[in-house]
């Protein structure tokens, strides 16, 4: 029988860590990465499953599984985020665990990659029992984490709220109090000035050297933003600031969208009093993921994976995409944005601030010292700025696509220490 017309038998890979070893690979040939380097370096180091009963408010009990990957800390402690999700996977840990390392050679910063997570709807819990769950899911990870071996920090949906309450639970089991074991605390609690936002305003910087380099500015290009957590949010409103027109917003359940641009404001406390961006005035209301193929100027993926895939990547209209979610673009689509002259600043750039921040909350922890929001900002903006430029540089000496020249610049660097330091014993 015939293949219909217009079918196709390209069926692409949506595993996340499957696609985080074809975008290892991909680098680790431009580098002639010899067999032995690649094994090392693509494999994790350590993988925790943990099995997490908690007692419900009904008095019940019901058990959670939960894990914690460190995939290499040969550059310093792992670090990387805990997520509470329905749809967490050992392998989506794994890939995340390995974003960060190369995130965090990306950016210059002395940390290996970690990451974790526990499969669970955190919106159906009470604070009570979110409260317990996190106790007991820092209790069971204990053993791995601490100040100088792996820091966790907030992810999707986890909070400021759920890192005071790990601290407490790891420093009530080492019988003194750890400000270290975990960044993105409360200010309070040894958290530091400008952390909540810097995930989105270390993607803002980057943002703007993008548009630097594609001659066109910020200030009246239209925005369209995929996601509306913390990160999303606060990059819909900081494009704002610069002078850009939002014309389209997303969260889980509707996406927003006008040709004028929407009054982010407004769309920030609409979320804040109603819990979704569902029923904002003046704005037209469209499914979540078509905001990823309005007409913008620049694209902000800033929800999960997998988001723009072979299948959707032709609807793209954005010049420039910045990716503030880990891995929302399959190598495939890679491919067609490239080939489509699409400039897009990859996750382990884009999206480092984050972690960034949460190298200087971790510093000023160990010495107890603490550094304002203007220094904490203007070192950010130094760090982005250099970080890009070496990602862009690396780029065009290989003559390859950004996140390519990343992982190239990441690799490279892990690789070194790695060679250093040799195989123990």
């Amino acid at each position: 029988m015939s293949k219909p017309q217009g079918a196709t038998a390209v069926k692409e890979e949506l595993n996340p860590f499957e696609i985080a070893k074809q975008q290892f690979n991909r680098a680790a040939d431009y580098l002639d990465l010899d067999d032995s380097m690649r094994a090392v370096l693509s494999n994790t180091k350590r993988q925790l499953i943990v099995s997490i009963p908690v007692k419900m408010d009904s008095g019940h009990v019901e058990v959670f599984e939960g894990y914690r990957v460190q995939h290499n800390i040969a550059r310093g402690p792992a670090k990387g985020g805990i997520r509470y999700h329905p749809n967490v996977t050992l392998d989506e840990v794994k890939a995340l665990a390995s974003w960060m390392t190369w995130k965090c050679a990306t950016v210059g910063i002395p940390y290996g990659g970690g990451k974790g997570g526990v499969i669970c709807d955190p919106k159906s819990l009470s604070m009570s029992e979110l409260e317990r769950l996190t106790r007991r899911y820092a209790f069971e990870i204990a053993p791995i984490i601490g100040p100088d071996r792996d820091i966790p920090a907030p992810d999707v949906y986890t909070t400021e709220q759920t890192m005071a309450w790990i601290m407490d639970t790891i420093s009530m089991v080492r019988g003194h109090t750890q400000l270290g074991v975990v960044t993105g605390k409360p200010i309070a609690l040894g958290g530091s000035e400008g952390r909540s936002e810097a995930t989105a305003r270390g993607c803002l910087y980057a943002l703007r050297e993008a548009c630097r380099v594609r001659g066109m500015e910020l200030s009246g290009a239209r925005v369209s933003v995929h996601g509306f957590g913390n990160a999303g949010a606060n990059i819909a409103r900081f494009t704002a600031a610069d002078g850009a027109r939002v014309v389209a917003v997303s969260d889980s359940r509707c996406g927003l969208y006008s040709e004028n641009g929407l009054d982010v404001a407004a769309a920030l406390r609409h979320k804040a009093e109603t819990g979704s961006l569902m029923g904002l005035p003046g704005a037209k209301e469209i499914a979540s993921d078509e905001v990823l193929f309005v007409d913008c100027d620049v694209l902000l993926p800033s929800a999960l994976e997998n988001a723009i895939t072979l299948e959707n990547v032709h609807k793209v209209k954005a010049t420039i995409i910045a990716e503030l979610a880990n891995g929302p673009t399959t190598p495939g689509a890679d491919r067609v944005l490239a080939d489509n002259d699409v400039f897009l600043v990859p996750d382990i750039l884009a999206n480092a601030g984050g972690v960034t921040v949460s190298y200087y909350e971790w510093v000023q922890d160990q010495y107890s010292f603490f550094w304002s929001e203007n220094r904490i900002n203007d070192t950010l903006e130094r760090s982005m700025r250099a970080a890009f430029q070496s990602v862009y540089e690396t780029a065009q000496r290989y003559h390859t696509d950004m996140r390519t020249g990343a992982y190239i610049l990441a690799i490279s660097r892990v690789a070194e220490a790695t060679s250093v330091r040799g195989i123990f014993p």
